[in-house]
């Protein structure tokens, strides 16, 4: 399947309104895509989805698998497995349906029993701390998405993480462990850091510690991640413009 065959507004179901599903399902809706209904469980994901998704029905999960042409899977990464295969199971994957994930350590492998049903396997997964709330789609502008998917198909998800407003990456299906641990080691080191020093500081006395560190963290993190960003961009960095040209990033026409 041809990009440009894609190029048109989709049917976006979404399942799991946790913070990464409700963010990404309204920057979706943001870039013209029809919300077809998400599934939300919780208290919380139900009025987080009447927050960031209002006027989207909340349904059960095979009716929103029925009425998508792209089902965005935002669960957390141990469901993943035994949702798609359930659904499998269930008879509910349609052919021709872009079933997408949002897991970083899954590629697309996962998606098998969907991908045997006729459906199109997409794993996208933003390297980026969610709130879960309004804020986040601004911060999704110029966030790289690790993209996992067949060679056919790769610039479909490229088009969706540009569409969302993030630069595309490739990380290759055996590549996706490592890629998981990289996030899951930033993210706890930096979260745990800055918890104990602004612990410290409370501990002497320090009003809003966090506020009298952010300049100092900002700039530390700023000038470790600036000795990591020489040389050329990741592999599969790329941006698909309105034409659905595919160009490399970082200048040039």
């Amino acid at each position: 399947m041809r990009a440009e065959q894609r190029a048109g507004r989709l049917g976006v179901g979404t399942i799991g309104a946790g913070r990464v599903g409700a963010v990404l399902a309204s920057a979706l809706a943001g870039a013209g895509h029809a919300l077809t209904g998400v599934a939300a469980v919780s208290e919380a994901s139900r009025e987080r989805a009447a927050a960031m998704l209002p006027a989207v029905p909340v349904l059960r999960i095979p009716e929103i698998v029925e009425r998508s042409e792209l089902v965005l899977l935002a669960v957390p990464a141990d469901e993943l497995p035994e949702l798609v295969e359930g659904l499998a199971a269930a008879g509910v994957w349609r052919p021709g349906q872009l079933v997408v994930h949002t897991a970083a350590r899954y590629g697309v492998g996962v998606l098998t029993p969907a991908l045997r049903a006729g459906a199109i396997p997409l794993a996208i997964h933003p390297a980026m701390s969610f709130t879960g709330t309004s804020m986040d789609l601004a911060r999704l502008a110029g966030t790289w998405f690790a993209v996992t998917a067949p060679a056919p198909v790769l610039p479909i998800a490229q088009a969706l993480v540009v569409e969302m407003g993030g630069e595309p990456f490739v990380v290759a299906e055996a590549d996706r462990a490592a890629y998981a641990e990289a996030i899951d080691t930033a993210v706890s080191f930096s979260t745990a850091i800055v918890d104990q020093a602004t612990g410290l500081l409370e501990g002497i006395g320090v009003a809003r510690a966090g506020a009298v560190l952010a300049p100092l963290v900002r700039s530390s993190v700023e000038n470790a991640l600036a000795r990591h960003d020489r040389g050329p961009l990741p592999d599969g960095a790329s941006t698909i413009d309105e034409a659905g040209i595919d160009r490399p990033l970082g200048g040039g026409e």
